[in-house]
């Protein structure tokens, strides 16, 4: 097999992730508090390289499900990759998202909402999809040990909530009706819907290090997806409460906006705890020599998403605390997305993250369970 072919068949749904990684920079970029000069046209610069990365990808996929079927389907039994099929989805909603609120300066508004549709409707059936059928897997099939958790079991269960976030963007370019209203609660329900599931997988999470410690890897990356469904979250309540005038009656949508801020706040101060709590865990991992693999674009998205629920409570309270907080946050997502992007675009010349995936559940062999915890 040539060294494309190996390249080929060994590419994974994991790879979405650095489109997401990518276009929540835009995102946030364009909705943050403040907009000094430049920032602008450096939304759209990133906008388009997210756009044509997942052209790229959808390409890749494409041709790998034609000339390595097997490897494809594999990677649905595989206990470590299956969950990382959330990605794609989430990669499609980034992208529109972006395209609406920065592609409308390059190609016409009209044509953006156009194009975010077609992303929305396409990511929001595919995250429905891996919501049921990879936890499904998981309850079934899959191999999963007692120790197993980690934050990529979040993947599978975080499109709805960003469907979510960008479905509430489309309300206002909608007719007044009962399609606008059912957009609405559609919305809250897929709110509702990864949400209750995320609490529950993130505590199995916090269980996790508790009883056994991080796995001393490149997964320890991955415990900063928990901040995913958490700011996203935050985003959803803003959103929902800013365009509920549009789609339910005048009590209602006074409630939307009282509940952005009761629900928003607190939700907040708990992603800022694991803020600190991931920082820690990453830079421990870091000095016992943690190697780079896709898993850190899990310190982009997530931090995305703290960056657009900061954004909105900004707008809901009128607190130039949160306005701080959120231009903090997005400075330290930019670096942290320069530097992993530099990281991948290495790797991908070189060869080194198109190692095939590993098979065995992840969980902590034998020995480490009686030796003190890594």
């Amino acid at each position: 097999m040539t060294e494309t072919g190996t390249r080929l068949g060994n590419f994974g749904p994991n790879w979405f992730s650095s489109v997401m990684g990518t276009g929540i920079i835009a995102v946030a970029g364009a909705t943050l508090p403040l907009q000094p000069p430049g920032l602008r046209v450096f939304t759209e610069i990133v906008w388009v390289a997210a756009a044509a990365l997942l052209v790229v990808l959808i390409v890749a996929v494409s041709a790998q499900w034609f000339r390595h079927p097997t490897v494809a389907r594999g990677h649905a039994r595989n206990p470590q990759m299956a969950h990382f099929y959330g990605a794609a989805p989430m990669a499609l909603i980034t992208v529109g998202s972006g395209t609406m609120l920065v592609g409308k300066d390059l190609i016409g508004q009209s044509l953006a909402v156009d194009i975010n549709w077609v992303l929305w409707s396409a990511g929001t059936i595919g995250g429905l999809y891996t919501a049921v059928s990879i936890p499904y897997l998981m309850f079934t099939q899959l191999n999963v040990g007692p120790d197993a958790a980690f934050g990529g079991w979040l993947m599978p269960v975080v499109p709805p909530m960003v469907s979510a976030a960008s479905g509430a963007m489309l309300i206002p370019h909608m007719a007044p009706g009962t399609g606008r209203t059912t957009m609405f609660y559609g919305c809250l329900a897929m709110f509702g819907l990864s949400l209750i599931a995320a609490l529950i997988i993130i505590t199995m999470i916090w269980s996790r290090l508790a009883l056994y410690g991080t796995s001393g890897t490149a997964r320890v990356p991955t415990l900063w997806i928990v901040l995913g469904p958490l700011g996203q979250s935050v985003t959803v309540a803003g959103l929902l409460a800013t365009e509920a005038h549009l789609a339910v009656p005048a009590d209602l949508a006074a409630g939307m906006g009282i509940f952005a801020v009761l629900f928003g706040v607190p939700v907040w101060g708990f992603s800022v705890l694991w803020i600190m709590l991931a920082s820690a865990l990453t830079i421990r991992t870091l000095r016992r020599g943690m190697p780079f693999a896709l898993t850190w674009w899990s310190l982009t998205f997530p931090v995305g998403t703290f960056v657009t629920g900061t954004t909105q409570l900004a707008l809901h309270t009128g607190l130039p605390a949160f306005e701080v907080a959120a231009i903090a946050a997005y400075c330290g997502l930019l670096c942290t997305w320069a530097l992993v992007a530099v990281r991948t675009a290495r790797g991908s010349v070189a060869g080194s993250l198109f190692a095939p995936p590993g098979s065995s559940p992840i969980t902590a062999s034998k020995d480490a369970r009686t030796q003190p915890r890594k």
